[in-house]
């Protein structure tokens, strides 16, 4: 089964850049999306509904902001959960799942603390709600697959300047450390664990030349917990749809 995730950054603004046209070279069996700042109104018909496709969407209630989706194919029938409970993060779109016959898949919209105190207050206030949720997951004992934009470089091979990064927000050692948690709590990191020792990114800074001179952060994610066998999983830098590159993993459940 293939699994892919993407932060759009605006669907419409990666429709104008050749999405559906990608979405069709790519051929995922399910595709998660983040930050897609739409509602139904705001696209046509066939893209939010499109064909072979089971395209379920939580958009934030503030227009042209934030907002998940997740597509699973036709073939592939299941059922779907809108949110995790938080008041703030639902409202922001920020979580939805689909539960196939053998595998769960959420797509997962974690807040930014970027623009400042404010914002990186909102970040560890859902980290600290989410961490729990991911711990119900592991324990229903259900193959679970966690994918999306979590705005945090695990390790100094996930960031291209580790260093002067040490005090932003997305490396911040409490950060990491969150994730830290993650791995001793059973979650794995499927592009780890299928490329030990690359160090490759999927989100570059719009400013400057970072993306042509690779200087990059690796922020979007696939976890999984013990249930799931990785294949390869690969990082589209070309892709071209977003200041994003989508990431894509094989697997085998059970």
């Amino acid at each position: 089964m293939r699994i892919t995730t993407l932060n759009v950054n605006g669907l419409r603004a990666a429709e104008r850049k050749g999405f559906r046209e990608w979405i069709a070279r790519c051929d995922p069996d399910v595709l998660c999306l983040q930050e897609v700042r739409a509602e139904e109104a705001d696209v046509p018909a066939d893209l939010w509904r499109p064909a072979g496709w089971e395209a379920r969407w939580h958009p934030a209630q503030k227009k042209g902001y934030s907002g998940t989706a997740i597509w699973s194919r036709s073939s592939l029938p299941g059922t779907h959960t809108v949110g995790t409970g938080h008041a703030r993060g639902d409202e922001e779109g920020r979580v939805i799942g689909v539960h196939l016959s053998d595998l769960d898949v959420w797509s997962v919209y974690m807040p930014s603390g970027s623009s400042g105190p404010d914002r990186q207050a909102w970040k560890v206030e859902y980290m600290a709600h989410i961490f729990p949720w991911l711990e119900t997951i592991l324990r229903s004992g259900r193959p679970a697959l966690v994918c999306g934009d979590i705005n945090i470089a695990h390790t100094a091979m996930d960031i291209k300047n580790a260093k002067g990064n040490a005090k932003n927000s997305g490396f911040l050692p409490e950060e990491r450390a969150w994730l830290d948690r993650m791995v001793t709590l059973g979650w794995r990191d499927l592009f780890r664990e299928a490329n030990p020792t690359s160090q490759a990114y999927s989100w570059w800074s719009q400013r400057g030349q970072a993306r042509a001179n690779d200087i990059g952060w690796r922020i979007d994610h696939m976890w999984a917990t013990p249930g799931v066998t990785v294949g390869a999983v690969t990082i589209e830098r070309g892709a071209g749809l977003s200041d994003h590159a989508p990431v894509t993993a094989e697997i085998i459940v059970g």
